[in-house]
C-alpha cells in the first residue's frame, strides 16, 4: 500500500494503521494522504473489520501535521483527497469506530486526525495543542471545529487562542482523551478497548455512534426520530434477533455483522 503508512489486518476483527515516516515526524506528504484515503475505504469495505486503530512508529511524536517542505515546493493541494480532506482522512465518510492511540507529541495536524477518529487513548508522554495561531493560521481540518465539542468551550478557546500545548494529564482531565497510560503500555490498552468493542455487535456499534454523533445538534424530539430510525434499521438484521437468543440460551453472542 505505503511504506509511510503500514497495514495490519488482526484476526479479532481489529485493524492497524501506523504512520511510519519517523525521520520527518510523519509530516503528513502526498503518499501519506493517499495512503490514508485507500485504507478508510478499504477497512469500510471489509465486513471482517469493526474497528481499526490509527498509531504512530515513533514513541515521541504521533504527527507533525503537514510537511511544510511539500507545502513550500506548492503541493499543498497533494496533502488533501477530495473525500478525506486533510491526510486523507479527517472528513473521510466512515460508519465504523476509529482509536487514535498517541504517543509523543500530538499537535497541530497531528491533534487533527485524532479529533477525526472516535477515541483516543494516549501515553503519558503526550502534549496536545493546536499552535497555529503562532504562526497566523488555524487548525483548520477539524480543529477548532472539533475540539470546542468534545471539550469545554472556554479551554478549547484558550488552546486555539494561545497556541500553547497541555499535558496527557490535562487532556485526560478535561474529557479530550479516553484512555491515559503509561507510554509503553498505550498499543495494549488501545487493542483492550478495541476488543471491548468488538464484543459488541458491530452493527449496533456503529448505529449508535452515528446517533450519538448527532445528539448535540437535536433537540430532544429530532433525536428520538434519529435513534427510532436506527432502531428499526436494526431489527431487520441477524445480530439483533442472534443478541436476545444468546441471552435466552446463557451462551456468548455470535455476531455476523448482518
Amino acid at each position: 500500500m505505503s511504506n509511510l503508512v503500514k497495514f495490519e489486518k488482526r484476526d479479532d476483527h481489529i485493524a492497524i494503521v501506523t504512520l511510519d515516516r519517523p525521520e520527518k515526524r510523519n509530516a503528513v506528504n502526498a503518499e501519506i494522504a493517499a495512503a490514508m484515503d485507500r485504507l478508510v475505504k478499504l477497512t469500510e469495505a471489509d465486513p471482517d473489520i469493526w474497528v481499526v486503530i490509527l498509531t504512530s512508529s515513533n514513541d515521541k511524536v504521533f504527527c507533525a501535521g503537514a510537511d511544510l517542505a511539500e507545502v513550500s515546493a506548492g503541493n499543498g493541494k497533494k496533502l488533501y483527497t477530495g473525500d478525506g480532506g486533510f491526510a486523507g482522512f479527517v472528513y473521510n465518510q466512515r460508519i465504523k469506530p476509529w482509536i487514535a492511540a498517541t504517543k509523543g507529541v500530538t499537535v497541530a495536524g497531528g491533534l487533527e486526525l485524532c479529533l477525526a477518529c472516535d477515541m483516543i487513548v494516549a501515553g503519558d508522554n503526550c502534549s496536545f495543542g493546536v499552535p497555529e495561531a503562532k504562526r497566523s493560521l488555524i487548525a483548520g481540518a477539524g480543529g477548532v471545529t472539533r475540539m470546542p465539542k468534545r471539550i469545554p468551550t472556554a479551554i478549547a478557546i484558550e488552546m486555539i487562542a494561545t497556541g500553547d500545548p497541555i499535558s496527557a494529564e490535562r487532556a485526560y482531565a478535561i474529557g479530550l482523551i479516553n484512555r491515559l497510560v503509561p507510554v509503553d503500555q498505550v498499543m495494549d490498552e488501545a487493542i483492550a478497548l478495541a476488543r471491548a468493542i468488538t464484543a459488541n455487535s458491530p452493527l449496533a456499534v456503529r448505529e449508535g455512534i452515528a446517533v450519538a454523533k448527532q445528539a448535540a445538534t437535536l433537540t430532544d424530539e429530532e433525536g428520538q426520530k434519529v435513534a427510532d430510525t436506527a432502531l428499526a434499521r436494526l431489527q431487520t438484521t441477524e445480530d439483533y434477533r442472534e443478541g436476545p437468543l444468546a441471552f435466552v440460551e446463557k451462551r456468548p453472542p455470535v455476531w455476523k455483522g448482518r
